[in-house]
């Protein structure tokens, strides 16, 4: 059980993350969960609970207690080191608030993991999944509604959360578009004629009237659309298409990147068209396409 105080200080945390450095609200709770997690193993395993006094006495040896109970949960390295990150931002400020020691814990080591590389579509396969996502439903006005969030993502490198709030007041579509992301951090991207005439053509078909303050991408309902019916509707269309299970919604933005890239488009650009915070999680393109290049090159070499 957490104790009132470690809650407490918690609770304050959190409430600064969001104020002062702009944290989204997916990124908050996760981060309450993280913490607050970690805070229940200690009370347990110190034997109680565990005031703000104890936690500048965690030593290297409870957090690897915590961490080898934290992967005996099925927890894998990569999402250990997202716990790991959390806690030590957590104790980092309470340290330099109470004025406690905190260097077992901020020198805990994270976890060795194998950075995922993004799984981008052919360009081909990308056109395709524009134009059969709009077939896959028989509501004429939905099927557009998907091509033109389709078109979104992929011509404007969007995360589904983006495209999906839209609002009245963001239309017409103009050549450029001001998106607010991750963390709150707003980005311009231009908008292609494409994206324009399709988003203009799931209006001029919806029933219903799209005022300033709705958004713009409307469930069968009239309400606002769920992500979890894009990723149903390119689900359907991965599968009549044969496409890999890695065809997902997130995928049309990984391969709006990978294609600039290829096309010759610097990484300074893309991660600002992108809405990265750090030119680190826009590099892992380069990977991608290296990866690309090192199958080519073992298909074509003679001695491969």
């Amino acid at each position: 059980m957490i104790s009132a105080a470690a809650r407490d200080a918690l609770r304050d945390w959190l409430d600064i993350s969001r104020a002062l450095n702009g944290s989204s609200n997916n990124t908050i709770d996760a981060y309450a969960r993280d913490v607050s997690g970690f805070l229940a193993f200690m009370s347990e395993h110190k034997g109680g609970d565990l005031g703000l006094a104890p936690l500048g006495r965690i030593t290297v040896g409870d957090m690897r207690s915590w961490m080898a109970f934290t992967r005996g949960r099925d927890v894998g390295p990569r999402s250990l080191a997202r716990k790991l990150s959390a806690v030590k931002s957590f104790m980092r400020w309470l340290s330099d608030r109470e004025g406690f020691d905190a260097t077992a814990i901020l020198s805990t080591r994270s976890p060795k993991f194998t950075r995922k590389l993004p799984r981008p579509l052919t360009k081909e396969a990308a056109r395709e999944v524009i134009d059969v996502a709009g077939v896959q439903s028989d509501t004429p006005w939905i099927g557009a509604r998907d091509t033109a969030i389709m078109t979104l993502l992929y011509g404007c490198g969007l995360r589904i959360s983006e495209a999906l709030s839209l609002t009245g007041a963001d239309l017409p579509l103009s050549e450029t578009l001001r998106i607010t992301g991750k963390g709150g951090k707003e980005r311009l991207v231009p908008v292609l004629a494409a994206a324009r005439e399709a988003v203009e053509a799931y209006l001029r078909l919806c029933p219903f009237p799209i005022t300033r303050d709705l958004p713009v991408f409307l469930g069968a309902r009239g309400r606002k659309l769920n992500p979890r019916m894009v990723q149903k509707a390119v689900e359907r269309t991965r599968m009549q298409l044969g496409l890999p299970a890695t065809a997902t919604p997130h995928a049309m933005r990984h391969s709006f990147a990978t294609h600039l890239l290829n096309a010759g488009g610097d990484l300074r650009t893309i991660q600002e068209l992108l809405g990265h915070a750090s030119l680190s999680t826009t590099q892992a393109y380069t990977g991608v396409d290296n990866a690309r290049l090192l199958e080519v090159y073992a298909r074509a070499h003679p001695k491969a």
